[in-house]
This record gives structure tokens, C-alpha cells and sequence, in this order.
């Protein structure tokens, strides 16, 4: 990888990987202490098996891959993450666009400004940035959003297809249309439909997004219908950021997507509806959430609700008075409780990386699922274990993306591997901490440096 983040494909490539051999695999059929054996064949993983010491040749064929022990999962995801906006805050052609006040009405008013100076040459090395760490990390699959709108027309689109079709061997970039402006509402909002739906027809775009609290009052029920309606019509997934507020006055749109999905009689079968933030919701009594639970249940409804934790906390509960202590509300989606208690789909995505949204945090979902652990008071192994499938399984499940959940027979071969092959350089290895749990891993990810990262079958090496 250069330094601008991109791949180069002249000097590294994915490598087939035909074997996994001495791995450590957490799962509730295999024995934790034992090491297993992992067979792929067209990009599945096609045997499980324990691993046998003595029959590992001396020097290994570049088609099998040795654990040497380590741990072994899954491949993670970001479920929702906004490709266009990432690292602008550190990039020198925005230098100038500094937080000042640090709310929402500032970001978005930072966010319009930028947008106005999006280059398609701009947009590709940010996002280059924002896949190659993220791909590092063991993301194999993620949810990007792409902004369609009057001041950027298509720029945002074509750059993540490009990134798509660049990284296409390391990581699968589900591309959403993304709609951050009115559309049925304001000064633009005919403008920007016309060029939403003029969007729709690129052959990548596989999510519709809507920002439905962002329309005036009388038209958010309206966008909301409209991207239900658009799901069904073109058979895509969809996906709203939606009830991003902690204002008991405000009713709860979330009853509005379970109506309009019934209403339309769409039932999706490959499909699915998500809703973001939805930090409104932390304000619901025990009898909203089962009600809420169980109007998706009895009506086997396809929708999931993604936290967004680092982007939440920052821009939640101002108070008018911000100069010094007393009580700040503070409220992000209790993830892990709404799916253990309620049975609810969920999980946790980055969202933003570098901009007034989220100036803090990195692109690695470990990090996020380990600040988890006292962000939602989740430190039980139950716990632990939700945490990491809201990164991986789940967040995967919440996108679409089926035959990635676990490590099986039959499940596509994505995983990570936790340990460098030789160990750390400066460390000697009888100084070196294992990881030999989901303990270890969520509680104190190791570095990005210490993963090999497999998609499709394939060691990635960028």
C-alpha cells in the first residue's frame, strides 16, 4: 500500500488460500483449547477438523496458512459508515473548517461547506484512507454512504464506485444512495429528488438512505413512505437515519416505517430496513420497547437498528449552558440490551471518522465493540460475545450479506486471524500476550499490525 492508502496491485495481490491450519477457533461446537484445521474451496469454507502437529510439513506450500495457535473469528463489518465525509478533518483542503460550537447545527453547516469543495480527486484519497484502515482492521464487508444532492450532484457516487470496483478483491463495499438533504420539503428538496432518483439508476447503488428528521415537520411521514416505497419498487434495501433527538415532545417515528412496510404489503425476502441513531428511543419505557419488539415480531418484519455510539455521545444533549459541569444528557442505542432482552436486531457501526460529526475514533470495529464494554455496562461473557457479533455477524445480518456469520462448513471464508506470524519484532515471544478468547479480543483489542485478514478465500495483502 502507498502512501495515499492505495492498493498496489502491481506489488501485492490477495493470495488463495487453500488451508487455515492450527487455528483457534471460539465457537460453542469447538473445544477452545484444541486447534482446528481449516479447508477452503471456492471461497467457502468447505472442512473442519482437528489440527494435527505432526502432519505439518517443514516448509509450507504458499496455499496453506499456519495460525501457529492464534485466534481465529469471523471477519467484521461496518454496518454504517459515510465514505464521502471520512478524515476531513485531516485533510489540508479543509483545514480551515474548524468546530467551533461542536453541535449538529454546526456539523451539518460544516458538512454543506464541504461539500461544496468535493473534487472527485478528494473524495477517492479520503476514501482510500478510510477502506485501507478499515480492511486492516478485518472489515471484509461495509455499508458506505454516498450523498446525491444539488451541491454535489453525482461526485460522492462516483467515487465510491470506484473504491468499490479498486478494492473489490479485499472488501465488499455495499454502496446506499444517500439523501443527508431534504427531499420532499424546502427550497432544493425537488432539485435534490430529481437527481436522487436520476441516481438510482447506476447499477451499484444496492441501499436507498433517507434522512427523514431533516425534512420540515408535515413532510417526515412523507419521506419515510417514499423510501419504503422505493425499496419495494426497485427491490433494494433501505436505510434511514432516523429520530436523532432526545425530545420526549417528539413522537417516535419508528411506527411509521413498521406502517408504511405493511401498508405497502412489501415483504422483502433478500432485503432489509434499518434505522440509524434513533437515539429518541433511549427515552422508552420497558412497555415501548415490548411493544415495539413485538409489532416486528408479529409481523416478521425485516428491520434492525444500528447504534452509532462515538457519533451519538458527541453530538447528544447540549445543554444551552455548555460552560462548565452539571448534568448532561447523554444517550446512544443500548445495543446489546435491546437485543438480549428484547430480541431485537441490532448492532453497532463507526459512522463518521474525522469530521465535526465524529471527530474522534478510528476505523476499527474492535475498538468500538471494546468501548462498548463500559458504554453499555456490558462486561459479562454473554456480553462480550453480543459486542463482537454487533461488529461482525450481526452487523453482516443487518446489511444483508448472507453466508458470513460464523466459522462452519458452508460459510464463506472471511475471517481474521489475532497474532503476527513471527510475533512482534521487539518483543520476545515468551514476552508476548495471547489472545486466546473473546476476552482478550473485545477487552483489549491487540494492534492492527497483528491481523491477517482473509476475504473470499483470500489472504489480503495490501
Amino acid at each position: 500500500m502507498d502512501r495515499t492508502g492505495m492498493p498496489q496491485s502491481s506489488k501485492a495481490q490477495s493470495r488463495p488460500i487453500r488451508r487455515v491450519i492450527g487455528a483457534r477457533i471460539l465457537a460453542s461446537k469447538y473445544d477452545p483449547s484444541k486447534l482446528f484445521d481449516i479447508a477452503i474451496g471456492d471461497r467457502h469454507i468447505v472442512d473442519v477438523s482437528f489440527h494435527d502437529p505432526k502432519s505439518v510439513p517443514s516448509t509450507l506450500p504458499i496455499d496453506i496458512l499456519d495460525a501457529r495457535g492464534c485466534l481465529i473469528t469471523p471477519s467484521l463489518c461496518h454496518p454504517h459508515v459515510h465514505l464521502d465525509k471520512a478524515f476531513l478533518m485531516s485533510d489540508p483542503k479543509f483545514a480551515d473548517l474548524k468546530l467551533e460550537r461542536g453541535d449538529f447545527a454546526e456539523a451539518m453547516e460544516l458538512g454543506r461547506k464541504a461539500k461544496e469543495r468535493f473534487s472527485h480527486e478528494d473524495l477517492t484519497r479520503r476514501g482510500r484512507w478510510l477502506v485501507a484502515e478499515s480492511v486492516s482492521s478485518g472489515v471484509t464487508y461495509m455499508r458506505a454512504f454516498a450523498e446525491v444532492d444539488e451541491s454535489v450532484g453525482f461526485k460522492c457516487l462516483e467515487a465510491a464506485i470506484e473504491l468499490k470496483a479498486e478494492f473489490a478483491q479485499y472488501c465488499e463495499i455495499q454502496i446506499c444512495l444517500f439523501a443527508q438533504e431534504p427531499v420532499m420539503s424546502g427550497p432544493r428538496g425537488r432539485q435534490n429528488l430529481e437527481l436522487f432518483l436520476k441516481a438510482m439508476e447506476y447499477p451499484e447503488v444496492e441501499v436507498i438512505g433517507t434522512t427523514p428528521y431533516v425534512e420540515e415537520e408535515s413532510f417526515i411521514h412523507t419521506n419515510i413512505k417514499y423510501a419504503i416505497n422505493l425499496g419495494k419498487a426497485f427491490k433494494k434495501h433501505v436505510d434511514l437515519h432516523l429520530d436523532y433527538n432526545l425530545d420526549q415532545a417528539q413522537a417516535p417515528r419508528i411506527g411509521d416505517v413498521i406502517r408504511e412496510i405493511r401498508f405497502s404489503s412489501w415483504r422483502p425476502v433478500d432485503e432489509c430496513v434499518v434505522a440509524g441513531h434513533c437515539t429518541r428511543y433511549s427515552l422508552f419505557s420497558q412497555e415501548q420497547w415490548e411493544n415495539l419488539a413485538r409489532s416486528i415480531r408479529n409481523n416478521e418484519l425485516p428491520i434492525s437498528f444500528i447504534g452509532l455510539p462515538t457519533s451519538d455521545l458527541f453530538i447528544q444533549g447540549r445543554p444551552p449552558d455548555a460552560s462548565g459541569g452539571g448534568e448532561r444528557a447523554r444517550a446512544t442505542l443500548q445495543i446489546p440490551q435491546m437485543i438480549q432482552q428484547y430480541g431485537l436486531e441490532g448492532a453497532i457501526s463507526i459512522n463518521n471518522v474525522g469530521n465535526a460529526f465524529t471527530p474522534h475514533g478510528s476505523c476499527d470495529p474492535l475498538q468500538l465493540a471494546s468501548w462498548g464494554i463500559g458504554l453499555y455496562q456490558a462486561g459479562t461473557t454473554t456480553d462480550i460475545e453480543c459486542l463482537f457479533e454487533c461488529v461482525s455477524s450481526r452487523a453482516k445480518k443487518a446489511i444483508g450479506i448472507k453466508g458470513s456469520g460464523g466459522i462452519e462448513v458452508g460459510a464463506k471464508a472471511d475471517m481474521v486471524i489475532y497474532g503476527s506470524p513471527n510475533g512482534n519484532d521487539r518483543v520476545p515471544l515468551s514476552r508476548q500476550r495471547p489472545r486466546l478468547g473473546l476476552q482478550d479480543l473485545v477487552c483489549d483489542p491487540p494492534n492492527i499490525r497483528d491481523r491477517r485478514v482473509i476475504f473470499n478465500g483470500c489472504l489480503v495483502e495490501l
